[in-house]
């Protein structure tokens, strides 16, 4: 039987952090609108991200580098107004906090203002001023290393990483700096699953997988690509549970032909009008359509 909370008590980081560490999995995936949000919460999902890969989800991107922040706020604030029970996310995007940790502290501040409970950013230990400016300021992180969709030019395509002995120590490390400079969670994405239950091990706080093996904190996939709605040849780290894109597919192509054939809409979806309604209109119509010449029904 799967595990659905039933409690309408906020998540929180140390809800997270101490349910992993009892060795209870952590269950993260994406939303981008209330829509998806709302199915997602009433799943009991644990951790809800805004992701930046709405840009390649919803927005027709062919990657996330063209996501802006204003994108990200738009839709960030449409999650937020369904006051989720999951535990509340958002990535900064490409450029948002890469000049500086006073402009990466007023998007990701922007983000937690918006009701996010924290902020997710791509990089390894050249990211960790940032990350301990975003600490200092009161915002939680997450970091995301591995394969890091930003960097999508630097490494060649959308690649697993650390398959090199020196690439997995370099990972391993720069995790443990990473949470030494306050990350609440490590995210790796990409990655051998031995390397990813070697970082799980030796860190203290929590580690979320995708494409990362079963040997992490927790797993996250897009929303979209569980239930079919993504790309027609999902990663090899996908596991489909439902082709939604067929399913809709047909309720449109079976509505459309109600429509075409003039069963679509019936007595059931129309409205009537009131007998006095009508019968003034039929008055109208017996006074030659001249409305001042209707004498209507006192009330």
């Amino acid at each position: 039987m799967s595990h659905v909370s039933q409690s309408n008590v906020r998540v929180t980081i140390p809800d997270l952090q101490r349910r992993a560490a009892a060795g209870e999995k952590l269950v993260m995936t994406t939303a981008y609108d209330a829509v998806t949000a709302r199915i997602a919460d009433a799943a009991g999902v644990d951790i809800l991200l805004v992701g930046d890969s709405v840009g390649n989800v919803c927005l027709g991107f062919d990657s996330t580098l063209p996501v802006t922040m204003a994108m990200m706020n738009h839709h960030l604030e449409a999650v937020a107004r369904t006051n989720p029970r999951a535990f509340l996310m958002a990535d900064l995007p490409y450029l948002s906090y890469d000049l500086g940790v006073e402009e990466a502290i007023r998007n990701a501040g922007g983000f937690i203002q918006r009701g996010a409970q924290a902020v997710k950013l791509e990089g390894g230990a050249r990211r960790e001023p940032v990350i301990r400016g975003l600490v200092r300021a009161e915002i939680p992180v997450m970091a995301h290393l591995g394969l890091t969709p930003q960097a999508l030019h630097r490494m060649g395509g959308y690649k697993v990483q650390g398959r090199e002995a020196k690439a997995a120590v370099a990972l391993v490390e720069d995790a443990l700096r990473l949470q030494d400079a306050g990350c609440f969670c490590v995210l790796l994405e990409g990655v051998p699953a031995d390397l990813a239950a070697r970082v799980t091990q030796e860190l203290e706080v929590p580690t979320i997988g995708i494409g990362a093996g079963p040997g992490c904190s927790g797993q996250v996939l897009v929303l979209h690509d569980i239930v079919g709605l993504g790309a027609d040849l999902p990663p090899k780290f996908v596991r489909v549970y439902l082709n939604a894109f067929e399913q809709i597919r047909a309720a449109l192509m079976e509505w459309g032909e109600d429509v075409r054939t003039g069963r679509f809409p019936g007595p059931q979806e129309s409205f009537i009008l009131p007998k006095d309604a009508k019968d003034t209109l039929d008055r109208w119509r017996s006074a030659g359509s001249k409305a001042s010449e209707v004498e209507t029904p006192a009330v």
